[in-house]
């Protein structure tokens, strides 16, 4: 069985989860393909958290899906990469926080660039309407997490 056929015997969740899976390889290669600095789809994750602000690590552990032990070891990472700057937070010299580097910022835009690139190809295989409808769909707020922590209560 080819994949084509494969996907169309998968269920919604599945099939959403392979077309990310998809997405996220093509955009780590794209980027690893052109860069010397190698950066993973969890470490992109971690960026993108940061890009703009300055938030503490556990702030970050709490609006990932990803071990607080994995966040430490991924942003000692990118420290070590010189992508980001770990510092006390001003209202407490327990909790840390992280920011951006020069760098950091101008391999988050690339790869910003990089993704735009990925999605006009997209709407240009699936066609601009319908990929206009994707987004909007995936952008409604489907209010079923909180649905579904009422029925396990």
């Amino acid at each position: 069985m080819d994949s084509r056929s494969e996907i169309h015997e998968m269920d919604l969740i599945d099939m959403l989860s392979e077309r990310h899976h998809m997405l996220r390889r093509i955009t780590e290669s794209s980027w690893n393909d052109n860069s010397d600095i190698y950066i993973s789809s969890s470490e992109w994750y971690i960026l993108a958290r940061i890009y703009n602000k300055q938030p503490s690590i556990s702030s970050i552990t709490k609006s990932v899906n990803i071990s607080r032990q994995a966040i430490h070891k991924f942003i000692k990472k990118l420290a070590d990469k010189e992508l980001v700057e770990v510092h006390n937070a001003a209202h407490n010299k327990k909790e840390k926080c992280v920011q951006l580097t020069a760098l950091g910022n101008a391999c988050y835009e690339k790869n910003e660039a990089l993704k735009a690139q990925l999605e006009n190809k997209l709407a240009e295989k699936i066609g601009e309407e319908q990929f206009n409808t994707l987004k909007e769909i995936l952008q409604l707020d489907w209010n079923i997490e909180q649905e579904e922590a009422q029925a396990n209560n």
